[in-house]
C-alpha cells in the first residue's frame, strides 16, 4: 500500500494548490498548510475528492516552533509517512522602501522566509531521517539573483534561503534527504491577473520564450525535484522563468 505523503505550505490556492494536486495525481497523500484552518481543510477535502487520496489541512502559526512541532507530531500520529516537504508559503515584502521601512516589518520577511522555513524543514528532516530518507523543496524566486524595486528584504530572504538549502543538502545527504529549490519568475497569479502593483507592466513579463509561468509549470518542477525522478539531485536550483534570468535586459516591443 502506498503511503507517500507530501506537505505543501501555503497551498490553499495558486501555486501551492497546483503543487499539492500534482503530487496527488501521482497517488501521494497530501497535507495542506495555511494560516487559516478552514481554508486549509477545504483545499484538502477538494484534493481528496478529486484524486482519491488522503488529505488533511493544518492551521500554521508563523514563527511558532511549538505549533510546527505539534503539526508534525500529529502528521506522524495519524500514520502519514512524510516523503516530501514543499516550502511554498512566503512573506512577499511588497512596497518596503529601504530608507523608510520599519525594521520590524523588514525582519518579518526575513524570519518568515528563512527562520520559519528552517523550523519546518528541521521537523520534516527528523521524520525523514527516521524513515530512511525524503525530499525538501524550496519554492524560491529568481529575485534571489535579480533585485526588484522596494523589495530588499524579500530578495535578501530568498538569497539567504538558497544558502540554507545548500547547507541542508550537505548536512542531511547522509540521511538520504535531498534538498533542492525551484526558482520561479513572474507567475500568472491573481495578483498578476488583477495587475496588482502594476506587475503586468514589469520587464520580467518579456521573456525569451514570450510567456511567463503558469501554476502547473512550477508544480511540475516541484514534482521533479520532490520525487524519485531526481534521485541523484541535491543542493540544486531549477529556474522556471521563461529564460528571464539569461537576459542582459528584456526586449520590450515598442507597441
Amino acid at each position: 500500500m502506498n503511503n507517500k505523503t507530501v506537505f505543501v505550505t501555503g497551498a490553499t490556492n495558486g501555486t501551492g494548490y497546483a503543487i499539492a494536486a500534482r503530487f496527488a495525481r501521482e497517488n501521494y497523500h497530501v497535507i495542506i498548510g495555511s494560516r487559516d484552518k478552514e481554508n486549509a481543510q477545504r483545499a484538502a477535502d477538494r484534493i481528496a475528492a478529486d484524486y482519491h487520496v488522503k488529505a488533511r489541512g493544518y492551521a500554521m502559526a508563523v514563527l511558532d516552533e511549538e505549533n510546527v512541532k505539534e503539526i508534525f507530531a500529529d502528521i506522524k500520529a495519524r500514520g502519514f509517512s512524510l516523503s516530501c516537504l514543499v516550502l511554498n508559503a512566503a512573506n512577499l515584502g511588497i512596497g518596503q522602501e529601504g530608507l523608510t521601512v520599519d525594521v520590524k516589518e523588514f525582519m518579518e520577511v526575513i524570519n518568515t522566509n528563512i527562520t520559519w522555513n528552517f523550523m519546518l524543514a528541521r521537523q520534516a528532516a527528523l521524520q525523514m531521517k527516521e524513515a530512511g530518507g525524503g525530499t525538501i523543496v524550496f519554492i524560491n524566486s529568481n529575485t534571489a539573483y535579480r533585485a526588484i524595486p522596494d523589495r530588499i528584504a524579500y530578495s535578501a530572504s530568498k538569497s539567504g534561503a538558497l544558502g540554507m538549502m545548500r547547507a541542508m543538502a550537505l548536512d542531511w545527504g547522509k540521511y538520504n534527504i535531498r534538498v533542492n529549490a525551484v526558482l520561479p519568475g513572474m507567475i500568472k497569479t491573481v495578483r498578476w491577473e488583477n495587475n496588482y502593483n502594476n506587475c503586468r507592466s514589469a520587464p520580467s513579463n518579456y521573456t525569451p520564450l514570450g510567456d511567463i509561468a503558469e501554476f502547473e509549470d512550477i508544480a511540475n518542477a516541484a514534482w521533479y525535484l520532490g520525487s524519485g525522478e531526481s534521485r541523484n539531485t541535491t543542493g540544486a536550483e531549477l529556474t522556471v522563468d521563461g529564460g528571464n534570468m539569461i537576459q542582459l535586459y528584456p526586449v520590450i516591443p515598442e507597441s
